[in-house]
């Protein structure tokens, strides 16, 4: 059975939910290899099914951007072989991607909700195109196949893996070392969940009026990220790191909650794919409840604060 690569993302040492996840979609292509670059918790690698671990040491890595990774998976695919190479879908995991593919002469994917086998064997994607307004199918044709996967595209299932070590010697040129990390601060802590790979996210738009808390308060309550149209973010109210769409973060979340955001296509590029949709809105011709599984024609500002507290007493 052929090896399927999978970068290991990790915080702080421990692993996150999309590897997880990437780790699960690999089984069905092959038996899967985590690449780790640096030092991580290895332990959730083997009881999500990973045969093989890769252990990079980061000495010549962790200084740069994101060169050198290109780099050590491009010599590991020259080693190994896979059928396939699967990485997260956020916008170090795409750049590595693009470079990779380039380095191998592969093919390249972005951005897939799903990765099946075909009859052949070879991966087949599932993608979100123009905007979200077509969903097609695609798999590569040339070289290595290079794929990058959003969060939530499945649900982690564990399956005890063999997760061998073996120390990978990578040789990093002079070339991926010209762009260097000259100094960094640890992301202030917000309690919630990362944006991109949160299971829940509520969404707040120009009808929020430039006030959060109604949302915020009601994202605590699920326990999700709280996440931003581009009206909101240019009008000031909040971070550019909040924001989904075009020009934003992608999210593929289990559940959706928008709020006065009318469903611009530049918006709804960046959450289409969302499993499912909630929209409350004052205009019931708002684009956005063209969409949705489930809308709610009101003020946020006083639907917000009511489902809040039910929520609230239901936990209690």
């Amino acid at each position: 059975m052929s090896e399927v690569l999978v970068l290991v993302d990790a915080v702080d040492g421990k692993v996150t939910k999309p590897t997880l996840e990437l780790l699960t979609i690999a089984r069905r292509l092959g038996e899967p290899s985590a690449v780790v670059i640096g030092s991580v918790d290895a332990g959730p690698l083997k009881e999500y099914g990973a045969a093989k671990v890769y252990t990079v040491d980061d000495a010549d890595i962790k200084d740069y951007l994101v060169a050198p990774k290109a780099e050590v998976l491009a010599q590991l695919v020259e080693k190994t072989s896979p059928a396939a190479v699967l990485l997260p879908s956020g916008g170090e995991g795409k750049e590595i991607a693009a470079r990779l593919a380039v380095k191998t002469g592969s093919g390249l994917i972005t951005d897939a909700v799903d990765v099946t086998a075909a009859d052949d064997g070879t991966a087949t994607t599932t993608q979100s195109v123009f905007a979200g307004n077509f969903t097609v199918q695609a798999k590569v044709t040339k070289g290595t196949p290079i794929i990058t996967v959003k969060p939530n595209s499945a649900t982690p299932e564990k399956a005890d893996g063999a997760g061998t070590e073996e120390e990978f010697a990578a040789t990093v040129s002079d070339a991926a070392k010209t762009a260097r990390i000259t100094a960094s601060e640890p992301r202030k802590a917000s309690g919630r969940p990362d944006l991109s790979e949160a299971a829940i996210v509520v969404a707040g738009g120009r009808g929020t009026g430039g006030d959060f808390a109604q949302v915020e308060a009601f994202a605590d309550s699920l326990g999700a990220a709280v996440g931003a149209s581009r009206a909101a973010v240019d009008s000031g109210w909040i971070a550019h790191a909040f924001q989904i769409g075009q020009t934003g973060k992608t999210v593929s979340p289990q559940l959706y909650v928008a709020n006065g955001i009318s469903g611009a296509i530049q918006h709804r590029a960046g959450m289409q794919t969302s499993k499912t949709i909630v929209a409350v809105n004052k205009d019931e011709e708002a684009p956005i409840f063209e969409l949705v599984d489930f809308g709610v024609v009101g003020d946020l500002k006083t639907v917000l604060p009511t489902a809040t507290d039910e929520i609230t007493k239901r936990k209690g």
